[in-house]
């Protein structure tokens, strides 16, 4: 099968693999469509990816937000068919290639969390890994393609409630792209409020009124922590990094109250820095979710369906471009390029 490699340059390219084999609590999947994620997959792109190494761990099969539909199935699966549409189907490594989810491929798989569990076989054990639970089945009135996009939208709401946001809370969250946005739709339908956003590309601030900010800034052309402090005098319980920008925390520091939280999602590419707290309160948190459990995505499958089908969200509000796998690696360029506003999705 083809599948997207990137060498130990950095450098992609499209190369052939062997079709990924399947166990009797596996399905085998055939893509339909795989997002660009612009915070993983660049980072492993540049080799600056938190636990890997352009030494151990490249060439590498890359993508992890895919979807597909099921092929064939193992003899003891019974939670998916032939034709059923699965979330985060995985592959590799392969023929020495190794796995960076492997998911910008023509084939993945997953794994049968029903059939594993009913054979009484311990989750984590090497034939039941975790991500089985989000491996869930996307229904036929929701757009196989778009659905792409729901593997985000989970990550962010089980970081949301890891992050032990609630309603009537304040929060401050840094960058509007498509993971921004959707912290700002999602604590907007929960409740929070005031939502302050912050990017440094203006066009993006309508729409993070429109999905629920209350104020949105460009953070180039104020006092972020004036502008802040005008709103909420004693700071705000929550500043969210949605981008993965050490300096935030920092930042963070001087706009939270007591008690206040700084809320890491995005994975910056330098893992050390020097924590300045002296305009910060004296009591405060700091909470880094940065590979939520498939366990907790799993859990938020339900109400993600559920938000869908009430048109509280929609699918389209976070894609901008939708590209063939042939031309996957233009559309890399085109990203390091910052020419893609939103998410981008890779259909096959």
């Amino acid at each position: 099968m083809k599948t997207l490699i990137v060498d130990k340059n950095g450098a992609l390219s499209i190369g052939e693999v062997s079709k990924p084999s399947i166990n009797e609590y596996q399905a085998l999947v055939k893509m339909i469509a795989c997002g660009v994620c612009n915070g993983t997959d660049t980072k492993l792109i540049h080799g600056n990816f938190k636990g890997f190494s352009y030494e151990k761990d490249y060439p590498m099969m890359l993508g992890h937000e895919g979807v597909g539909r099921v092929a064939e199935v193992g003899a003891k699966v019974s939670g998916y068919k032939v034709g059923d549409v699965v979330l985060l189907p995985f592959a590799g490594p392969l023929d020495g290639v190794h796995c960076g989810w492997g998911a910008y491929s023509e084939y993945g798989v997953v794994n049968d969390a029903k059939a594993l569990a009913d054979a009484g076989i311990a989750v984590g054990a090497a034939s039941f890994p975790d991500c089985a639970f989000g491996q869930n089945i996307v229904p036929p009135d929701i757009d196989p393609v778009d659905s792409v996009m729901i593997i985000t939208l989970r990550e962010v709401l089980s970081s949301i409630k890891t992050f032990g946001i609630s309603a009537n809370q304040s929060v401050v969250i840094f960058g509007c792209g498509p993971v921004g946005m959707t912290f700002i739709r999602f604590l907007s339908l929960l409740g929070v409020h005031p939502i302050i956003a912050f990017d440094i590309d203006g066009s993006k601030l309508e729409a993070a009124v429109a999905n629920g900010a209350a104020y949105a800034y460009n953070s180039n052309n104020l006092d972020v922590a004036g502008s802040v402090r005008e709103i909420c005098p004693g700071g705000v319980d929550c500043v969210i990094d949605a981008v993965g920008v050490l300096g935030l925390i920092n930042q963070g520091l001087r706009l939270i109250k007591d008690r206040g939280k700084i809320c890491c999602y995005g994975i910056s590419p330098d893992c050390r820095m020097e924590l300045d707290w002296a305009d910060a309160p004296y009591n405060w948190n700091i909470c880094f979710q940065q590979f939520p459990s498939k366990i907790e995505e799993g859990e938020t499958h339900a109400q993600i369906l559920a938000w869908l089908r009430s048109g509280a969200i929609n699918l389209k509000d976070y894609i901008s471009d939708y590209v063939e796998f042939k031309d996957i690696i233009s559309a890399f360029e085109r990203l390091e390029r910052r020419e893609i506003k939103l998410k981008c999705v890779i259909k096959y």
